[in-house]
């Protein structure tokens, strides 16, 4: 569900042999060395980023794409399955959050402040996404998977970060709520009760729309058969969403915290400018004491770095399994223009909204934090925008005809 020229929905060849072996031997090394140096914790975390790779490409489940189909075209099997995904989500973390242990270990949510830095970052990250031509999950499975373009992305992505944890005290000092969470506030039930409603309702919006645009759901368009689609893909939605949850609440039982992506990217990004003479150490918001130490830890440390890697690395095994490994080179300029424009929104937003697609989206909504809402209303105003520019930078709007009745 990611733009990209290494799409999941490219007919698979045969396997790469080269890909394949570089991928599992970096995934099978890392996980070694990790659980030397660091602990098991890491070097499981590390595995499970990679499965979050392979998750991520054999669905091809990113929320880019699904926003854009259904913006510009009334087609919601995406959304749906986000749906899903986040209603398994909040029947899994809900009642360990509201007892505040998983299997004997301390647990937390993200929750973070809802207001004017949430609203303006969630809308500016949801230009991003179709600018950038992905999420933040997105362009790192894509970039596993072989796409050039979203290295650009990326590394723009990156530089957004960091010019976002450099004007975070102006941001924070703006009108918000303190953080709020539906489970404290509400309790355990009516908290899923009501979080169930909604996804249900937003679900059900989505199947009326598409029925008024088309006379009824678009049905996917077949694939060729695999020997084996859940070695070399593609996978149902379905089953990607469920996957998504099993292992993001797998990542809070083994860390404490729900699944994140871009604290990493902000992270890279400070550690870069330090190289260069920038003191990003003086900075507000690499002043406090948690983000202090991570900035002068190795990466192997920090949790969301690890799983990152583990993601890139998983989805290049993926892509060389389905024989789809084949990074193309030659990129349109006003392509490459609106990778590094998006890349900036996207790594900018993030900062700003307390998190992306996953920190503030996925795993702000299952751990019960009214930001996470705010998030989701304010992206995907941003995704309508986004997917309207998208033709000027040569992008493309996907759409299929309308089949009557």
């Amino acid at each position: 569900m990611s733009d990209t020229a290494t799409s999941p929905l490219r007919l698979r060849t045969a396997i790469n042999p080269k890909p394949l072996g570089i991928a599992l031997l970096l995934i099978v090394l890392g996980a070694w060395y990790l659980a030397l140096t660091v602990g098991a914790t890491q070097s499981a975390l590390y595995v499970v980023g990679a499965l979050l790779g392979i998750t991520l490409y054999h669905a091809a489940f990113g929320f880019t794409s699904a926003w854009r189909v259904f913006i510009a075209d009334g087609r919601g099997d995406g959304l749906r399955a986000q749906m899903l995904m986040l209603a398994v989500g909040v029947a899994l973390f809900f009642p360990a959050l509201s007892a505040g242990t998983l299997f004997g270990t301390p647990v937390s949510g993200l929750v973070s402040p809802a207001g004017t830095s949430v609203i303006f970052g969630a809308f500016i990250f949801g230009i991003g996404m179709q600018l950038g031509g992905g999420c933040a999950s997105g362009t790192l499975y894509t970039v596993g998977g072989g796409s050039t373009r979203m290295l650009i992305t990326l590394a723009a992505f990156i530089v957004g970060s960091v010019i976002g944890t450099a004007h975070m005290p102006f941001w924070t000092s703006l009108p918000q709520l303190k953080p709020i969470s539906l489970v404290t506030s509400l309790g355990l039930m009516p908290a899923l009760a009501l979080n169930w409603i909604v996804f249900a309702l937003i679900a059900g919006i989505t199947v009326f729309v598409e029925k008024r645009r088309h006379g009824k759901l678009v049905a996917t368009p077949l694939r060729p058969a695999q020997s084996s689609p859940w070695l070399h893909g593609p996978w149902p939605l379905v089953a990607g969403a469920v996957a998504l949850v099993v292992l993001n609440f797998a990542t809070l039982a083994l860390s404490g915290k729900p699944w994140g992506v871009t604290s990493a990217f902000a992270l890279w990004g400070a550690k870069a400018a330090s190289v260069v003479g920038i003191d990003t150490a003086s900075w507000a918001y690499w002043s406090t004491k948690a983000n202090a130490a991570a900035l002068a830890a190795p990466l192997t440390q920090d949790k969301t770095s690890v799983m990152d890697i583990g993601i890139v690395l998983g989805a290049m095994l993926a892509a060389a399994l389905a024989g789809r490994y084949a990074p193309v080179w030659r990129i349109p300029r006003r392509s490459i223009v609106a990778a590094v424009v998006g890349g900036l929104l996207l790594g900018y937003g993030a900062r700003l909204a307390y998190g992306c697609n996953i920190g503030a989206y996925f795993s702000g909504i299952i751990s019960g934090s009214l930001h996470g809402w705010l998030w989701l209303v304010c992206a995907f105003v941003g995704n309508v925008v986004g997917t309207r520019l998208r033709p000027w930078f040569g992008l493309e709007v996907e759409k299929v005809k309308p089949s009557g009745c």
